[in-house]
């Protein structure tokens, strides 16, 4: 299975057009979201193309494609506008025969992982940063944002599939991988 995976959108419509844009080209199974998708929340500054009802009818779009987790700066009030749902703190995926724990990062995250069993994943956003990184037992990976990144990082997604993992920013241009 090929799943797009994409983090921390806060309501920019023109970052989430191009996620759609390159979703067409990747043709993912599923897009995974998670969190953050249409507020921007107090300590970020307004995205580009700011308009959360804009972003709410293009992913309703493509509502049964989509997989999403809660971010932090997500709400009731939200899950009344999207028709697929967005509240669960976290989700499972199995990926080349290891467990991938999805969530949004504001809960469970480096810091404060989840009880997870050597080899697994911990797949999360909220830092606004990539991240590929071994601990011991398990990995942590991070896409970043696609419409705020932070500290250096890309604009971008990436792609899960059961050879690993593939960080691509929003034009398709592979920036990292971690294989399984």
């Amino acid at each position: 299975m090929r799943i797009m995976i994409a983090s921390d959108i806060h309501g920019s419509a023109r970052w989430c057009r191009a996620l759609l844009e390159a979703r067409e080209r990747e043709r993912p199974a599923k897009l995974l979201l998670l969190g953050d998708i249409l507020y921007h929340g107090p300590r970020n500054p307004l995205p580009d193309e700011y308009a959360p009802a804009r972003v709410d009818e293009m992913l309703n779009s493509i509502g049964g494609e989509i997989l999403c987790v809660r971010g932090n700066c997500d709400s009731d009030v939200d899950q009344m506008v999207l028709d697929f749902p967005i509240m669960a703190e976290y989700c499972v995926v199995y990926a080349g025969g290891r467990m991938v724990f999805a969530t949004h990062g504001h809960v469970f995250n480096e810091e404060a992982p989840p009880k997870l069993k050597k080899g697994d994943i911990l797949l999360h956003g909220h830092t606004h940063v990539q991240v590929c990184r071994e601990h011991d037992g398990y990995a942590c990976v991070n896409p970043g944002s696609i419409s705020l990144p932070k500290d250096g990082s890309w604009r971008g997604y990436m792609l899960l599939t059961d050879e690993g993992f593939i960080w691509k920013t929003l034009d398709g241009k592979e920036k990292m991988a971690m294989p399984f």
